[in-house]
């Protein structure tokens, strides 16, 4: 390998995962949280709520421990995605906290619509993206602004979530990850 192309490899310290919508990626997020349970490791995940079996809204959970409501069919907001009005402020109150935590890796699920709406959050990814610490970030597969910016830049790699690769997804994901983390191998 030429060492121009080792330089590129080096420089991208940026996982996107990206896929269709229900085939795993927060789920592929929470997998590789366990797996890297032995590093400093912050962020975010988000899940669906149900009641009554049917989809009301979305949740944040930090890995700090933390949650709150995203978004909720009842949430009354001017920012709104589909059916769910979205709480920004509650968000922001969560998540901003969370992504300032030093950390061998961030994890973050997701950059999305909801997400977005908070400039704050854009603001503090982007900094994140500038910044020496691994990310690992599930985006939408389309979207314009920043998420087409995230997707456009040179030092991500963006790799397809399959229901066929999601399994193994994890171990690949992490094993990229622990040479950008400083090469630190467990013990």
């Amino acid at each position: 390998m030429s060492s121009k192309v080792q330089a590129a490899e080096i420089q991208r310290k940026t996982i996107l995962l990206t896929g269709r919508p229900g085939v795993g990626k927060t789920t592929l997020i929470r997998h590789l949280a366990e797996l890297l349970s032995n590093r400093a490791i912050a962020g975010f995940y988000t899940g669906e709520i149900r009641e009554a079996g049917q989809r009301q809204g979305f949740g944040a959970t930090t890995f700090s421990g933390g949650s709150c409501v995203l978004a909720h069919v009842s949430l009354k907001s001017r920012q709104r995605v589909g059916r769910y009005g979205v709480d920004v402020a509650a968000f922001e109150r969560l998540v901003l906290p969370e992504l300032a935590r030093p950390c061998d890796v961030m994890l973050i699920d997701e950059i999305g619509k909801m997400e977005c709406f908070s400039a704050q959050f854009v603001d503090v990814v982007r900094g994140l993206l500038e910044g020496p610490t691994p990310v690992v970030a599930t985006i939408a597969v389309s979207g314009a602004r920043f998420i087409a910016e995230v997707k456009r830049r040179p030092d991500v790699e963006i790799w397809q979530v399959t229901r066929e690769s999601r399994e193994e997804m994890p171990r690949r994901v992490a094993a990229r990850v622990f040479p950008l983390s400083g090469g630190r191998r467990d013990p």
